[in-house]
C-alpha cells in the first residue's frame, strides 16, 4: 500500500477502530484463553505456509474460531497473522498490517456474532446434524459479506477502482470458496468439542492443506499465462517500437467494452488477452517493412496484411487464449465486407474480434504518431459513430462511448510523446481528411501511418 491516498488511509482507521469496538466487551466475557492462544497460533503458522508457498488466505481456523469462541474472543485470532514478515524483499507496510488485522477480525466477530445468535453453539457442542449446518452457513455468508464490503471500499478508495466495480462479483466470488472452508471450520470446531478433543480436530486440515496445494498449482499456471503474454508483447514493442504501448492500451479498452456490455468475468479476461495479443502476428513481418519511412508497394502492403494469420498461427497451441485466437484473426475485418483477411460481413465476424477492431481504432486515434498529435477522445468516439455500421459493430462504439463516459480514458503515455513537440495537433475530421481517418481506423499499425504521410505530401 504505498503512496496510499489519504482517503484510504482514514478508511481503514476506521475499520480498525470498529475492529476494536469490537474487542470491547472482552472484559466482561468468559474466555477460554488457551483455545484463543491455540488457534491464533494454529491461524498465524497456516499464513505464513499460504503466503510463502500457496495463494491467498487460510479462512478454516478463522471459522473454526468463529463457531468455538465467543465474538469478541475469535475476532482476537487473526491478529496474530497480522505480525508475519511479508514475502520476497520488504515487509508489509504499517498500514497493510493494520488491514491485516482489522479486516478479518471484523469478519470472524460477524461471523461468531450470527452463530451464537442462531444457536449454533449448542448445535456444535451436541453435534446437532443437519441442524448445525444453519447456523453455520449463516455464519459463512456473514463472514463472506463483510469481507467483500471491506474489499470493495479498498478498491474503490485505494485503487480508484469505480464505485459500481469496486463491489462487483466479489460476494460472488468468494461464496463458493469460503463455502468449503467454512464446512472444514464446522468440522473443525465439532470435533473439538468431541471426546476426542483438539488434536483430532487439527487432522481436518490435511485434506484442506492438499486442495490448497491444487489451487496454489491453478495461480501458479495463470502466473505463467501472464508470462507467456507478457514476454510475447515485450517482442513485438522490440520488433516495432512505432507503436510501444499500444498493445495494453488496447486490452484495456477491450476490457472496458466487454464490462459495459455485461460479459462475465471470464470473457472479460479473454478480451483483454486478445487486445494485448491484437498485434503478435508482426512478429511474423520482416522488420525492414515495419520499419520503412517510404510508401508500401502493392506486395509489401500484402505481406503486412498477412500478420492477423500469422498471429493467429502463432497462438494456436496456447488453449487458455480461448476465443482470443479468433480475435487475433479477424481484428481488421469490416462489417460491410471490405476489411481482411477473409473479408467476413455482420455476424461472421466473432465478437470479440468486433470489440478488439473499435478498441484497437481507438488507441490507433488517441494515441500519438510520427506523423500527428493524438485525437481528442471525443473527436475519436466522433469518427467511430461515424463508421458505425459500416466497419464498426454500433453495440460496440456504444458501450465503449458509455464506459469512457462515465470512467474517463486513462492510458500509458507512450515513449514518442515526448519525441514529438512540434507536431501540430490533428485536424477535426471532415471530407477533406475522411480517407486518412478510415486508414488510421482499418489498419493502425505502421503501413497505414506510411500512408497518411504519403497523402499529406501530395496535398500539400
Amino acid at each position: 500500500m504505498e503512496a496510499v491516498p489519504t482517503r484510504a488511509r482514514v478508511y481503514v482507521a476506521c475499520v480498525a477502530l470498529l475492529a476494536l469496538l469490537c474487542l470491547l466487551p472482552l472484559p466482561r466475557t468468559h474466555v477460554p484463553w488457551w483455545a484463543v492462544a491455540l488457534l491464533a497460533v494454529l491461524y498465524a503458522a497456516c499464513e505464513y505456509v499460504a503466503r510463502r508457498r500457496f495463494a491467498g488466505t487460510f479462512y478454516p481456523v478463522l471459522l473454526a474460531g468463529a463457531f468455538l469462541l465467543p465474538p469478541p474472543a475469535a475476532a482476537l485470532v487473526p491478529l496474530s497473522a497480522a505480525l508475519l514478515p511479508g514475502g520476497a524483499g520488504s515487509g508489509p507496510t504499517p498500514l497493510r498490517r493494520v488491514w491485516r488485522a482489522a479486516q478479518p477480525a471484523l469478519a470472524v466477530w460477524a461471523a461468531s456474532r450470527v452463530h451464537w445468535t442462531l444457536g449454533g453453539r449448542d448445535a456444535v457442542v451436541g453435534a446437532d446434524f443437519p441442524y448445525a449446518l444453519v447456523p453455520a452457513g449463516a455464519a459463512v455468508l456473514a463472514f463472506c459479506l463483510v469481507l467483500a464490503v471491506l474489499d470493495g471500499g479498498i478498491l474503490a478508495l485505494a485503487e480508484r477502482v469505480p464505485a459500481r466495480r469496486a463491489w462487483r462479483g466479489l460476494l460472488a466470488r468468494s461464496l463458493a470458496p469460503i463455502a468449503v472452508h467454512g464446512l472444514a471450520g464446522l468440522m473443525m470446531a465439532v470435533l473439538w468439542r468431541s471426546p476426542y478433543g483438539p488434536v483430532a480436530a487439527l487432522l481436518v486440515l490435511l485434506p484442506m492443506c492438499v486442495s490448497w496445494w491444487v489451487f496454489a498449482q491453478y495461480h501458479r499456471e495463470r502466473a505463467a499465462h501472464q508470462a507467456t503474454i507478457r514476454a510475447l508483447v515485450q517482442a513485438v514493442d522490440i520488433k516495432d517500437g512505432y507503436t510501444r504501448g499500444h498493445s495494453e492500451r488496447v486490452g484495456q479498452a477491450s476490457v472496458m467494452i466487454a464490462r459495459e456490455l455485461g460479459m462475465d468475468d471470464e470473457r472479460v479476461e479473454v478480451l483483454r488477452f486478445a487486445g494485448i495479443l491484437h498485434d503478435v502476428g508482426k512478429l511474423g513481418v520482416p522488420t525492414r517493412l515495419l520499419r520503412k519511412d517510404g510508401p508500401l508497394t502493392p506486395e509489401e502492403r500484402r505481406v503486412i496484411e498477412l500478420h492477423p494469420e500469422y498471429g493467429h498461427e502463432m497462438v494456436r497451441g496456447i488453449s487458455f487464449l480461448g476465443e482470443a485466437r479468433a480475435a487475433i484473426l479477424h481484428h481488421h475485418e469490416r462489417l460491410d465486407g471490405s476489411g481482411y483477411p477473409y473479408g467476413l460481413m455482420g455476424g461472421q465476424i466473432p465478437e470479440c474480434a468486433r470489440v478488439v477492431a473499435v478498441a484497437d481504432a481507438f488507441d490507433a486515434m488517441t494515441s500519438t504518431r510520427s506523423y500527428r498529435r493524438a485525437r481528442p477522445v471525443q473527436a475519436a468516439l466522433e469518427e467511430l459513430e461515424r463508421c458505425a455500421g459500416a466497419q464498426f459493430d454500433p453495440r460496440m462504439v456504444t458501450a465503449l462511448a458509455r464506459a469512457l463516459g462515465r470512467d474517463g480514458w486513462h492510458p500509458t503515455v507512450t515513449a514518442d510523446e515526448t519525441q514529438l513537440p512540434m507536431l501540430p495537433p490533428a485536424p477535426p475530421p471532415s471530407r477533406d481528411t475522411a480517407d486518412r481517418a478510415e486508414e488510421d481506423l482499418a489498419e493502425a499499425d505502421r503501413a497505414e501511418g506510411d500512408r497518411d504521410r504519403v497523402g499529406r505530401g501530395a496535398a500539400s
